[in-house]
């Protein structure tokens, strides 16, 4: 997955959006202000930060040592870091965001989520 492409799938979710809070070259990924995603889309190898359910976290970090681990300057047992350089399946990274962005949408007030659920 290219830093293109990691971008344009995060932006693909229903009301999501790019922020820069922290500084120019972070994007930090955003539902109705809640981030689900942050990574430097510059650096190699490219990595991004992703919620994930606490169990799932660990038994994914177990089955892809090395290329998710636990999530850098977050809360370790609700946020991964993962690798997008190619040696994990574009589905599965995809599949991580979407999780991702679910688990954020789960958390937020059921009047936002149904806002959400109109076209």
């Amino acid at each position: 997955m290219t830093p293109e492409e990691l971008r344009a799938f995060c932006l693909s979710f229903n009301a999501a959006e790019e922020d820069f809070p922290f500084n120019p070259e972070t994007s930090v990924f955003k539902v109705l202000g809640k981030m689900f995603a942050l990574t430097n889309l510059g650096v190699r190898p490219l990595t991004v930060n992703l919620k994930c359910d606490p169990e799932d976290a660990v038994r994914l970090r177990g089955e892809h040592e090395g290329l998710i681990i636990p999530g850098w300057h977050m809360n370790k047992r609700h946020w991964n870091t993962v690798t997008v350089d190619g040696e994990l399946p574009d589905r599965l990274v995809r599949e991580l965001i979407e999780d991702s962005y679910d688990l954020v949408v789960a958390g937020l007030p059921r009047a936002e989520r149904l806002r959400l659920d109109r076209p």
